[in-house]
């Protein structure tokens, strides 16, 4: 590089680079001065004090910028009456420098009447592969490349804190990270159990191809075993049931039967041609508007007063009936509920004439409603009770729904055999209107049935056609 910028300044050339020009200077300025300390012309030494102390741009440019070549324009020949540089010159070597002259580049050579040593012989150059020269270009385009290279050098200049704060953020965002993943694998290895314990759990869990395989069947639901009695064609053909209906034993034969529901079904299924619901002393035997007592003016045996019951018109019940009206009232008065009373039990054809005939006067046809005629009647089977509520005083019939007795029959009174015969809502089947005071009895298993399969009327539960008025 040393030997090209000589080359340069020997030659005049004009250096294609600022590294190149920067050397060139080096080295002129060094034979300058050289030439100056040896030369005795004050004003060679005023020349050079003054280039020496002005800034050139050369010399303030980084090295490591190229520059396009600059071709200097052809200078204007000189008027007549001017002198011309090397007149210049000869006038700077007799003392005697001109006031419009500028002083002399150090690169133009020296007069020739200049005492100067001689220049050493320049090394010859050392040939350098040939690279096209870019196109000369005028200065005003070399001084717009000189902006636009300080503008690039300033631009690189203030990318690098950009960069550097960029490559902090990069960092910051690497700690985090590396801060997140670390206490992400501490929380995943405190939940995670020992190897040991992953592979055993690995061997008990099926493979993949077994999660993906068709799921097994659900087991079935365990089913209740219950003890059913077979279907009977004919319960008559059962021995014990037919020795229980010779004894008069009703319960004992509906026992027999299998029980209240598979006697009830026998029944309304025709399966029971041994059993005649209209056999009056039966505690199944259905009386109603069109089906009448048998004899018309039957009459039970076996009649009694029933016991540790309040009986306000002194009314009797067959024994088997008698015996769970006490065991109802006792319930009742157990339960917390109150005193239940006996208004009125079995009634004789003849009775039930008298109370007809009244009722009657009274209503007219609509006495039908509420009391029946004389034969018709469930008072003639001495299997039914009307009852009341007591407070001290006894209430009327028509009070007993609204009391906690009557509320508290409605619930259990099927529990000891009795139900409500005339219930509400089935007027268009019994023929009745609602009475919760006239309790029926026919046996805690049928009574359980008739509870259980949510009848309202026995003709419903045997099925029978209804019956809500006489037949002639």
């Amino acid at each position: 590089m040393r030997d090209e910028a000589i080359r340069h300044a020997s030659t005049g050339e004009v250096p294609l680079t600022r590294r190149a020009a920067r050397e060139a200077l080096t080295t002129s300025s060094a034979l300058v001065e050289e030439a100056v300390r040896t030369s005795p012309s004050p004003s060679l030494g005023g020349i050079w004090v003054k280039f020496a102390q002005s800034e050139s741009p050369l010399a303030q440019a980084p090295s490591d910028v190229e520059e396009p070549e600059v071709v200097d324009e052809p200078a204007a020949p000189a008027a007549e009456g001017e002198p011309t540089a090397a007149e210049g010159g000869s006038a700077a070597a007799a003392g005697e420098a001109p006031a419009d002259v500028e002083p002399p580049s150090p690169f133009e050579s020296a007069p020739a009447d200049a005492d100067l040593p001689a220049a050493p012989e320049a090394p010859a150059p050392i040939p350098a592969p040939e690279v096209p020269a870019p196109a000369p270009t005028s200065r005003r385009a070399a001084r717009a490349a000189e902006l636009i290279a300080d503008e690039s050098a300033a631009s690189a200049h203030h990318r690098r804190p950009r960069r550097l704060s960029r490559l902090a953020v990069v960092a910051g965002l690497a700690v985090g990270g590396a801060l997140l993943l670390g206490s992400s694998a501490a929380v995943t290895a405190m939940l995670t159990p020992p190897r040991a314990a992953m592979g055993a759990a690995a061997d008990a869990s099926p493979s993949r191809e077994a999660r993906l395989a068709a799921p097994a069947p659900a087991e079935a639901l365990p089913v209740p075993e219950i003890d059913q009695q077979p279907v009977v064609a004919d319960i008559c053909t059962i021995p014990d049931f037919t020795a229980a209906l010779t004894r008069g034993d009703d319960e004992a034969a509906v026992l027999a039967a299998g029980g209240g529901e598979a006697f009830r079904a026998a029944v309304a299924e025709g399966r029971a041609p041994c059993v005649d619901l209209r056999e009056t002393w039966r505690v199944w035997a259905v009386v109603n508007k069109a089906r009448p007592a048998t004899p018309l003016d039957y009459r039970p045996t076996g009649l009694v007063l029933p016991d540790g019951v309040r009986n306000i018109e002194g009314g009797a019940l067959r024994s088997d009936a008698a015996s769970a009206l006490t065991a109802l009232v006792a319930a009742a008065r157990d339960a917390g509920v109150g005193e239940v009373a006996l208004e009125s039990a079995f009634r004789s054809f003849q009775t039930q004439q008298e109370t007809y005939s009244r009722h009657y006067a009274e209503r007219g046809e609509q006495a039908d409603q509420v009391s029946a005629r004389p034969g018709h009647s469930e008072h003639q089977l001495g299997l039914s009770a009307d009852v009341v509520a007591c407070s001290g005083g006894c209430g009327t019939l028509d009070d007993l729904a609204a009391t906690a007795q009557g509320q508290w029959l409605a619930a259990h009174a099927w529990e000891l055999g009795w139900i409500v015969r005339y219930a509400e809502g089935a007027t268009d089947v019994t023929g009745y209107v609602h009475e919760p005071w006239h309790l029926r009895y026919v046996g805690r298993e049928l009574a359980r049935a008739y509870h259980d399969g949510g009848w309202r009327s026995l003709e419903e539960f045997f099925g029978l056609e209804a019956a809500p008025g006489y037949l002639g």
